[in-house]
């Protein structure tokens, strides 16, 4: 009987896994309507009176998403001032509209501090059909970071990838 070779784990193709790099903290979302009155009108008084009684414990050493559902017309230090009451807890806090809106920030943040040395000249894929909700964005960052590195770059698996750039 002919022993079964695994030519792809014998290949010379480095794979990148960006789920790997996946927050292991819980993403939260903080509509910022839920101090307003009848969820529109910001009163400046009332305002910081209910951020000083908040609860923010449930932030602690969380990444934070400052939302604004029913989208009222807001001035810039709202957000910065519930901020203050964030700054304390949360590991990071940015204005957006979902937890995708932190992802796409820390994937970039990932990407731009990664040594890319390693793939050089090399045949590399970027593994897809991720568990997690790896966001797009991500991959568009590593391609922009790794084409003048690698030889070529594939996406999927390394039993069927699809080809993406060859130098």
């Amino acid at each position: 009987m002919e022993e079964i070779i695994n030519r792809v784990a014998n290949s010379s193709l480095k794979t990148i896994d960006l789920e790997d790099f996946y927050p292991k903290q819980e993403i939260l979302t903080l509509d910022i309507n839920t101090w307003l009155y009848k969820g529109l009108i910001l009163k400046e008084k009332d305002f910081r009176e209910a951020l000083k009684v908040y609860n923010w414990e449930l932030f602690k050493g969380k990444y934070v998403v400052l939302t604004n559902e029913n989208e009222a017309i807001l001035p810039s230090w709202a957000f910065l001032l519930v901020s203050t009451y964030l700054n304390k807890l949360a590991i990071k806090t940015i204005i957006g509209s979902c937890p995708n809106d932190m992802l796409v920030l820390l994937y970039s943040e990932i990407i731009d501090a990664l040594s890319l040395d390693e793939y050089k000249n090399e045949r590399v894929i970027l593994k897809g059909c991720a568990k997690k909700p790896v966001p797009t964005n991500a991959y568009i960052f590593l391609m922009e970071k790794l084409q003048p590195f690698a030889k070529s770059i594939m996406y999927g698996e390394a039993c069927s990838t699809v080809p993406l750039t060859k130098s």
